[in-house]
């Protein structure tokens, strides 16, 4: 637990602030680890004060400057983004309070600590309605304001992982979020160009039908970067309404000080570090495509009513249905966007391309939902896998998911998937025959019943072919 912000009995008076112990570079102490990852700015008129706190956090904080007035933190505000801002109240010239006031009209995005050696409830009441997030009294000592630092770190990580939850939970909370999974071929050369592309920033673009699981591709691929430990933020452009898009993606701030709170950090701005993922990108507002281009670009967002820029640090992945280039010929999308975007391209099959991978969907499918639904699975018997191997799927592999969720909730398989002489039976799914089976009539179905075509694929004669055809009476 950290120390209280009032100095303890067996403390020794002072009369200013006197130094914690010296910390290596980059560390946080035992003040959490955002203080290491954290940008800070120092203002106030005292070059005793400014120096005391940057021999403080200087070692244990990313990167600490200073400013002797509100005018020069005004333009180190404008050049760079702070994560804090430690803030005296009283200076020549304009205070502390006015000038933070001042500075969320026109885009303040940090938190604010403010120190000052006049405490009255009335100062206490302008620095909350000013926005300040701690209020720290002089003479302090130094671990008075690393405590108050770290809360303020502490509180940004919080508010960021619950404003991600909640968008997560709004925009489709029966998602599946699940891996990329099957044996196929197909699949396996999907894989490989993750595992190529993975560590590079470059923008991704992932097609296919609707269904194909270009979401699920994409997570992958967040997940074997070097951005996995940081936020994966999906947006589905068609879900959200073209007003409403723009604010909250870029984010927007208050037009006066009115004493609420009507900031609006956006998606992009929560994001950073991290992955933004845009589904149905082609829904996009084509407004909203020339700012997004313009922030692929720059990597730096400009809130809606914001006169300041913040710097992002985001790898962008996007996906469609759609044929693109179709769109911008039709003047539906941005031409621009669209090569800016098209730099890898990942294209997802349909699962009637990928057949040899509906036993371990199904499979995985039947686990996870029945543990979900809290009823037993149900049988995948051979005569079921072949009959849905021989389904052509037109929602792909959402259409199975959705077909083993509803087998479940009704305990039974719909009759055109029911092997009428096995479904009671508790054969094996993976027994040696029935794998041997299953792949061979799925390659069949994919050579469209060409038999040579079918034997040069697995590798064997045609006879061999003949044969096992005879066997099953197809």
């Amino acid at each position: 637990m950290r120390d209280s912000a009032a100095a303890r009995p067996s403390d020794p008076p002072t009369d200013g602030p006197r130094p914690a112990p010296a910390s290596p570079a980059g560390k946080g102490d035992d003040f959490g680890p955002g203080l290491a990852a954290s940008r800070i700015l120092v203002v106030d008129d005292e070059p005793g004060m400014r120096n005391f706190l940057v021999r403080i956090l200087g070692p244990r904080c990313k990167h600490v400057e200073q400013a002797a007035n509100v005018d020069e933190a005004t333009r180190k505000l404008d050049e760079q983004h702070f994560d804090i801002v430690i803030l005296d109240n009283v200076m020549p010239g304009k205070g502390g309070l006015e000038w933070l006031q001042e500075q969320r009209k026109v885009g303040f995005f940090a938190d604010a600590i403010l120190i000052t050696a006049f405490a009255d409830l009335e100062t206490a009441i302008q620095a909350l309605r000013a926005g300040a997030a701690d209020f720290v009294l002089k003479p302090f000592r130094s671990n008075q304001i690393l405590n108050a630092v770290a809360r303020s770190i502490d509180r940004q990580h919080l508010r960021r992982e619950n404003y991600l939850l909640k968008h997560e939970l709004s925009a489709d909370a029966t998602a599946w979020r699940g891996r990329l999974l099957g044996r196929s071929r197909v699949i396996a050369d999907i894989r490989t160009m993750l595992e190529r592309i993975a560590t590079a920033p470059t923008p991704v673009l992932f097609t296919g039908a609707s269904g194909t699981g270009k979401e699920i591709a994409a997570r992958t691929l967040h997940a074997i970067s070097d951005r996995a430990d940081k936020p994966f933020v999906p947006v589905n452009c068609a879900a959200v309404s073209p007003d409403l898009l723009a604010r909250e993606l870029f984010g927007s701030i208050r037009d006066d000080f009115n004493g609420d709170d009507d900031r609006r950090d956006g998606l992009l701005f929560h994001a950073r570090g991290g992955t933004l993922f845009f589904d149905e990108i082609r829904e996009m507002p084509l407004a909203i495509q020339a700012t997004l281009l313009r922030v692929i670009e720059e990597m730096r967002i400009r809130p809606l009513g914001s006169s300041r820029e913040v710097p992002l640090n985001l790898r962008f992945m996007f996906a469609t249905n759609a044929d693109l280039e179709a769109a911008v010929r039709q003047g539906r999308f941005r031409e621009d966007l669209f090569h800016r975007i098209n730099v890898l391209n990942v294209h997802m099959p349909r699962l009637s391309e990928r057949k040899e991978d509906i036993l371990d969907l199904a499979s995985m499918f039947m686990k996870d939902l029945s543990h979900e639904l809290g009823v037993p699975p149900l049988p995948l018997t051979e005569g079921v896998l072949l009959k849905m191997s021989c389904y052509d799927w037109p929602g792909n592999v959402r259409e199975l998911r959705n077909l083993i969720e509803r087998a479940l909730i009704l305990g039974e398989y719909p009759p055109e998937f029911c092997d009428d002489d096995e479904c009671d039976s508790p054969a094996a799914i993976d027994s040696l025959q029935a794998v041997e089976r299953r792949h061979i009539l799925a390659v069949l179905e994919a050579c469209n019943g060409n038999r040579a075509e079918a034997a040069r694929r697995l590798g064997v004669s045609r006879k061999t072919i003949d044969r096992k055809c005879a066997m099953w009476n197809v």
